[in-house]
C-alpha cells in the first residue's frame, strides 16, 4: 500500500480539535487542492465559502443540528453548488440561456462535492483532520439569508478543519461494509433482509439487530432532523423546478 491508498484508508472524521491556527499556507494549499479536483467541462460549478467571521460560525453550530465543535474549529468551508455565475455569465455575454434545472444542479453537486473530498484529502496529508458537516442543507430559509445564497446556489456540503486532539487521532475509525455488498458487478442488485442483515449485523453491538436497526431508524431516518433535510433540499429544488407549461 503506498502512501496516498494509506492515508485514504486511515483518514477518519475528526470532531475535536487543538488550540492551534491552520497556517495560511497550509489553508491555502487544501483550497488549491479543492480547485484542482475534477470538473464537469472544467466549469468548477461550486463556489467555495470560507467562514472565516466567528458570529457565522456560532450561528452555523446552532443552526446545523447544535453542534458546538463547528463553532470551535479553526477552518470552516461550505462548498456550494453553483448554477448562478454561469448563467450570469451567459446573460451578460448575451446568450440568452434557460433556466438551470434538476440535471445542471446534480452536475454542480457533484463537482462541489469533488471539490470538498480533494480538500478534505489535502487536509489530511497535513496532518489536518475534517468533519463533514451534512446538516447544512437544513434551514434554507435561514442558511441562505446568513449565507446571502442566490436562488440557483445550493450548499452541498460543510467542512469543518482542525489539528486532532490526541484522542481523536488515537479514537477508533468505524469499520466500513464488506465490498461484496457495496460492489455489484454490472447491475444493481437488489438485496433481501438476509443480505442486509449481514451487511450491517456488527453495528448492533451486544444489542440485537432488530432492536438496534429500530433505534437506528428512528435516531437517522425519521428524525426531526432528517425530515428537516428534505423539507429543506424540496425548498431549494424549486428554483430549479420547471413551471407550469415549461
Amino acid at each position: 500500500m503506498n502512501e496516498t491508498l494509506a492515508q485514504l484508508h486511515a483518514r477518519k472524521s475528526v470532531r475535536a480539535y487543538l488550540d492551534k491556527p491552520i497556517a495560511p499556507e497550509e489553508k491555502r494549499a487544501i483550497l488549491e487542492a479543492a480547485c484542482a479536483a475534477p470538473t464537469a467541462g472544467n466549469q468548477q460549478l461550486y463556489t467555495i465559502l470560507d467562514i472565516t467571521d466567528q458570529a457565522v460560525k456560532a450561528t452555523l453550530a446552532d443552526t446545523c443540528d447544535h453542534q458546538p465543535f463547528i463553532a470551535q474549529a479553526p477552518m470552516v468551508l461550505i462548498f456550494c453548488a453553483d448554477c448562478q455565475k454561469w448563467y450570469d455569465a451567459y446573460q451578460a455575454g448575451g446568450c440568452q440561456p434557460r433556466a438551470p434545472g434538476l440535471g445542471d444542479l446534480l452536475l454542480a453537486f457533484s463537482d462541489a462535492n469533488i471539490a470538498a473530498q480533494n480538500a478534505v484529502t489535502a487536509a489530511w496529508s497535513l496532518g489536518i483532520g475534517s468533519c463533514y458537516i451534512g446538516d447544512i442543507l437544513e434551514r434554507c430559509e435561514t442558511h441562505r439569508a446568513l449565507l446571502s445564497l442566490p436562488e440557483y446556489v445550493v450548499p452541498a456540503a460543510m467542512v469543518v478543519f482542525g489539528y486532532p486532539t490526541d484522542q481523536q487521532r488515537a479514537r477508533e475509525k468505524p469499520r466500513r461494509r464488506a465490498m461484496e455488498h457495496i460492489v455489484h458487478e454490472n447491475t444493481y442488485r437488489r438485496m433481501d433482509g438476509a443480505e442486509l442483515e449481514a451487511m450491517l449485523a456488527d453495528h448492533a453491538g451486544q444489542r440485537s439487530y432488530t432492536d438496534w436497526l429500530q433505534a437506528f431508524c428512528q435516531r437517522k431516518y425519521n428524525s426531526d432532523f432528517s425530515r428537516e433535510m428534505s423539507r429543506s433540499a424540496a425548498e431549494y429544488l424549486k428554483r430549479f423546478l420547471p413551471g407550469p407549461g415549461a
